[in-house]
């Protein structure tokens, strides 16, 4: 499938951090293959081995960019293993990134999901067939890499030349065979409850302790007005409209489109001591959530 237009982005989203030399690196080679590469940061302060949050940081911010850029992710716990490294093409974007996962909320409106799911801790990857929308190739071409490849930076070796060249027009398949799976982890949707609640989940918690959830917009405007949030055996009352307005706790849709629970001038995260993964309840003012 041809990508709709090809931009001469590359968009940069690694756990390197800035305090050592990887990123330059990086960098360095695109620049050198293809020396007018527009490349952006994304970010490199996702937590080591995190592959769930770069899934949700890189989800979040895929459509503010042109069609047609690549998008390169290497959040690669494995790197140096068997595991496959690809290149997946949407109709509007180019994604680079180990076969682990790092992908799937990007790619999640592609895959349909089996049955209703209760999420019971960080769900894990599952190879799914390609979606016919979409293109998977395995990044298996060495004279798209660097001349010597390391077995622990493919970052720099496999990944950023690949980029470079994909970027400047090089044909997707180009860089090595197709593939008719790819692992994919799925965040369930927020369950329906009795009395008209709505269980969900935190599925981020930002720098600020913000504790991001799934629970979208729409799903709380159906729930009958006032409605209560409770997480960690705490009850807020109402949705504020501003992270300013509220108590030391209050709860509000964020620029993510679903429900947050924020602290005031602090870290909600802390204050409650949630982890990713906890439950969230949305209840009509009132009713009992299930497991309060």
């Amino acid at each position: 499938m041809p990508l709709r237009g090809r931009p001469n982005i590359v968009t940069l989203l690694t756990d390197f951090g800035a305090s050592d030399g990887y990123v330059a690196a990086m960098k360095g080679i695109i620049l050198s293959l293809n020396p007018t590469a527009t490349i952006v940061d994304i970010t490199h302060d996702i937590p080591p081995q995190d592959i769930h949050a770069a899934a949700f940081v890189l989800s979040q911010c895929v459509a503010s960019f042109p069609s047609g850029a690549v998008h390169m992710v290497v959040v690669d716990p494995e790197v140096g293993t068997s595991r496959r490294a690809l290149a997946i093409a949407t109709p509007d974007a180019l994604f680079l990134a180990p076969d682990n996962g790092v992908v799937s909320l990007a790619l999640s409106r592609y895959f349909s999901w089996p049955g209703t799911r209760v999420l019971a801790g960080p769900p894990h990857p599952e190879r799914r067939p390609v979606p016919p929308s979409l293109r998977a190739l395995a990044i298996e071409n060495q004279s798209l890499f660097l001349s010597t490849v390391s077995h622990t930076f493919h970052g720099r070796d496999v990944f950023a030349p690949v980029a470079a060249h994909l970027a400047s027009g090089v044909p997707l398949d180009a860089v090595g065979p197709p593939v008719a799976d790819l692992n994919v982890f799925e965040v369930p949707n927020p369950l329906p409850q009795s009395g008209g609640a709505v269980t969900g989940w935190v599925v981020h918690i930002d720098r600020f302790g913000n504790l991001i959830t799934n629970v979208p917009e729409g799903t709380i405007k159906a729930i009958t007005d006032p409605v209560e949030v409770v997480l960690g055996g705490i009850v807020i009352q109402g949705l504020s409209r501003t992270y300013a307005e509220g108590g030391q706790l209050m709860a509000l849709i964020g620029s993510h489109g679903c429900l947050e629970v924020a602290s005031r001038n602090g870290s909600a995260a802390k204050v409650l001591g949630i982890e990713r993964w906890s439950p969230v309840h949305v209840v009509p003012q009132g009713v009992k959530p299930a497991g309060r």
